[in-house]
């Protein structure tokens, strides 16, 4: 059998932070199964992905879980076997706030394989390299409508009053465990949102599983850099971690 996560970047991952409660861990795992049935790629039980990814660590810790697809050698082929490799590291969190830019690379929004968490990552790869180069954390990738999605590893939240939104699936996003957990502990609001309505939230947002959540500076938009909810989304979400070890 042949590697088709290698020939053809047919694999699926999960990036997690450790220690990790079981909700979050069943929230990765719920979505590389649906993954891996869209791609029609085999996949451990859960009891399986859990025993990989529930080690012990003295510090803060990430851990990459990589779904390999092994089957024919043709690219048009089925894969009918599945392989695992487990990368463990120490993680460093960010603090503070990072510079993000419109990426000059699109989108669309029907690409299929822009909801799953593939290994066929160079799209991704190219956008934070490119602003990366630019002196920018990461860049903000847009669709062929012009409505922004996310950044090459994060959700994007927009604040405007008391309300918190987010890009709509519709536009062509891969909605993060962060974001999930936030959804069902808060009020967040899917909305299609034009580049050049940035101008109209009061500040922005990254989230995803390793660095929680930072405010975000936006090159050209001038939205303020807000600390405090930062922070305040930070509580809400290690108070979450904790009740759902109880559940």
């Amino acid at each position: 059998m042949m590697n088709r996560t290698l020939l053809y970047g047919e694999g699926l991952f999960e990036t997690m932070k450790l220690p990790i409660s079981e909700k979050r861990l069943r929230l990765h795992y719920e979505r590389l199964k649906s993954s891996a049935e869209f791609f029609g790629i085999p996949c451990p039980s859960y009891e399986e992905f859990k025993k990989d990814c529930t080690i012990e660590v003295k510090e803060q810790t990430y851990l990459k879980f990589c779904l390999i697809a092994k089957g024919e050698s043709y690219y048009g082929g089925k894969a009918n076997d599945y392989g695992k490799l487990i990368l463990v590291k120490r993680f460093k969190p960010l603090n503070g706030s990072v510079k993000l830019t419109i990426s000059p690379y699109r989108r669309h929004s029907a690409d299929p394989t822009c909801r799953h968490k593939t290994t066929n990552y160079l799209f991704n790869v190219v956008v934070k390299r490119q602003a990366m180069e630019e002196g920018f954390y990461d860049g903000i990738i847009v669709n062929e409508r012009d409505e922004v999605c996310e950044t090459s590893s994060a959700n994007l939240l927009f604040l405007k009053g008391n309300t918190l939104y987010t890009p709509a699936k519709e536009s062509g996003i891969l909605e993060g465990t962060t974001l999930r957990i936030l959804k069902e502990f808060m009020d967040v609001k899917e909305e299609r949102i034009k580049v050049e309505k940035l101008k109209d939230f009061e500040g922005a947002f990254i989230v995803n599983a390793l660095i929680d959540c930072l405010p975000v500076e936006i090159e050209g938009f001038g939205l303020r850099i807000l600390k405090d909810v930062s922070l305040e989304i930070k509580k809400l979400l290690k108070g979450s971690e904790l009740s759902y070890n109880y559940k």
